[in-house]
């Protein structure tokens, strides 16, 4: 069932004007009102439903379909693509919509580009479609690198920004170059959420995201999406939830569908805040290879203001190794040592303690909540000043 926008959908204002994002994100795939109902109903549990007849109906068997998902999936597609025709499918995590349009779309003998500096979890897809008969590639985010891997390719995967290393490739460029070699481009959007980068708009086929981390931001629930504009892709895409069972929980997609309403509020408050500790950060003389695109320095900077309108939560640098990285984590008080990120509660963590990551041992990644940012600031910063760390700045 397509989710294009709430009955009627919200377009703009009685004035005409096209509404704002915090406007957007309030009301985001609501129902029209009816008396006496709730604005936002309430999760539906229903495994089947009264089906007298032919299955003609939207609402026929609870792996398929449900109105709390249909609420959802049309406040993301007008987050994601305001005004436009799209259609979203929510999942029961960021991994399975990842999966969904990787494993729908290739088969034995394709060919895909991923980064090799993406998430974590990305090797582990890669070695699957390796097994499936599926030619992986991988090049760094940084410098558009993939472009060198399109030949043959039928998908190319993005991640921008990178996750945990914030390098950001060119989306509309590599999309231009991909179309017309025939390739398809998918963007994962985590990071940035759609308030920060709208992935659909600079000509990419698929918008991807984990809404566990920025979009829903309270951490207390797992969820995934995929938005994209055509129907085919769209369909193939719901197919492969069908087949594989990964839907999300009516109670999840309730609470993801609440949690959007915050998002403008959240993203603004942990954006400016995320900059400011940046700022603080660099006149640490520990503290080296710091990475924030919102820097007017960071090498992502450029390319990362001409296609994002924030910067995202998510910052990291590099201590002098694992002993001060960690005492640095103890002795934070407002920072959870936690592996994710885009809640309203600052996490940080040793990235290298998962392995998997090629950054060095002393290496942090930060997601930036919505604490006051003078108490968030002071605590990081008397953290590192009880490493008792002594020298010039630190550089590169």
């Amino acid at each position: 069932m397509p989710a294009s926008g709430h009955e009627g959908g919200l377009q703009g204002t009685a004035t005409g004007r096209e509404t704002g994002e915090g406007t957007r994100a309030v009301r985001a795939g609501l129902p029209e009102p009816l008396k006496y109902e709730p604005t936002l109903p309430g999760p539906v549990f229903a495994a089947h439903y009264h089906l007298p007849g032919e299955p003609t109906g939207p609402y026929t068997y609870g792996r398929d379909e449900n109105p709390t998902w249909t609420h959802l999936e049309r406040a993301i597609s007008e987050l994601e693509a305001p005004g436009r025709p799209v259609e979203s499918v929510v999942f029961a995590s960021g991994m399975a919509a990842i999966s969904a349009v990787a494993l729908s779309q290739l088969r034995a003998g394709d060919v895909a580009v991923f980064p090799d500096d993406g998430y974590q979890a990305l090797p582990l897809l890669h070695d699957q479609l390796r097994a499936y008969g599926v030619e992986v590639r991988t090049a760094p985010t940084g410098g558009n690198a993939q472009r060198k891997l399109l030949s043959g390719a039928k998908l190319l995967w993005l991640e921008t920004p990178s996750n945990p290393g914030l390098d950001v490739c060119d989306i509309r460029a590599l999309v231009g170059e991909a179309h017309s070699a025939g390739t398809l481009v998918a963007v994962d959007n985590t990071l940035a959420t759609p308030l920060g980068q709208r992935p659909l708009d600079l000509g990419a086929d698929f918008s991807v995201a984990s809404d566990t981390k920025g979009m829903t931001g309270h951490g207390d629930l797992l969820l995934g999406h995929v938005t994209t504009a055509d129907a085919e892709l769209a369909a193939s895409v719901r197919r492969w939830r069908k087949i594989a069972g990964a839907i999300p929980g009516p109670m999840e997609a309730w609470l993801a569908h609440r949690s959007l309403a915050t998002l403008q509020l959240r993203n603004d408050r942990q954006c400016a805040t995320a900059l400011t500790l940046a700022y603080a950060l660099r006149e640490r003389p520990e503290v080296s290879g710091l990475r924030y695109p919102g820097l007017p320095d960071d090498p992502s900077h450029r390319v990362a203001s001409v296609q994002m309108r924030r910067y995202g939560s998510v910052l990291s640098f590099t201590l002098p190794d694992r002993e001060h990285a960690e005492r640095f984590l103890d002795g934070l008080h407002l920072v959870d040592d936690a592996t994710s990120f885009g809640g309203v509660r600052s996490t940080a963590e040793r990235r290298g303690r998962w392995g998997g990551d090629a950054v060095p041992e002393g290496f942090v990644r930060f997601s930036v909540g919505a604490e006051d940012p003078e108490d968030l600031v002071a605590d990081v910063l008397h953290s590192l000043d009880g490493l008792g760390f002594t020298g010039n700045r630190r550089t590169g």
